[in-house]
């Protein structure tokens, strides 16, 4: 039986989708616990549990009940520092968090993939970002909805030169290729984990836009 979120755990609720996702969250009057673990503490609110710390540290110590769980973690080579750095964030922190959200009870986990994934790329990022998603796949999840956004527009706390570059010709771009607000996609999440369902979603960048319209 389908019952709309009310206990939601979400992973990156400090990064450019996830605090838009967090805002939304918070703001919903179905939901009555979101459990937002951080590095830095965020602004307080009444249904918000934020554990402040590294995730993977604290993934052990959080408590149920979850019925959906948001995955918004997301690195680049540059920003871990190495390629080994990038996987551990965005294929094994990622796998964890779904392995604790499943164990506390969520049964639709949605997760921030990447345009072009795919797991037989020759493009490191995108193979591991497409290693992921078949991870994510043979956990079996009860709903898994993977989200494959282009390029995200909005106003990030570190500045990435070649995003900044990048974005004046990906909004123009057509189809799933076109730059995606964050906003956008944050309401796309949303109105995602509203649907009924069950099995594997993936959803390329078009649908989100008009997801997140």
């Amino acid at each position: 039986m389908y019952l709309t979120p009310q206990h939601i755990l979400i992973a990156g609720a400090s990064g450019l989708t996830g605090e838009h996702l967090l805002d939304r969250l918070l703001n919903e009057p179905t939901i009555t616990r979101v459990l937002a673990p951080s590095r830095r503490p965020l602004a307080e609110h009444p249904h918000l549990d934020n554990p402040v710390g590294e995730l993977a540290a604290l993934l052990p110590t959080l408590q149920g009940p979850i019925d959906t769980a948001f995955c918004c973690l997301g690195s680049t080579i540059r920003q871990a520092g190495s390629q080994e750095a990038f996987r551990a964030v965005d294929h094994d922190l990622v796998l964890a968090f779904a392995e604790r959200a499943r164990a506390l009870g969520a049964r639709h986990l949605l997760v921030i993939s990447a345009l072009g994934a795919d797991a037989r790329s020759g493009v490191f990022y995108n193979r591991v970002k497409g290693e992921t998603e078949q991870a994510l796949i043979a956990q079996d999840w009860p709903q898994l909805t993977l989200v494959r956004p282009s390029l995200l527009l909005g106003s990030r706390q570190e500045f990435r030169l070649g995003e900044r570059l990048l974005s004046g010709v990906m909004r123009w771009l057509p189809g799933k290729y076109r730059a995606i607000a964050a906003t956008t996609l944050a309401f796309a999440l949303w109105r995602l984990a509203l649907e009924e369902g069950d099995g594997l979603r993936v959803v390329e960048s078009d649908e989100l836009r008009r997801l997140g319209r």
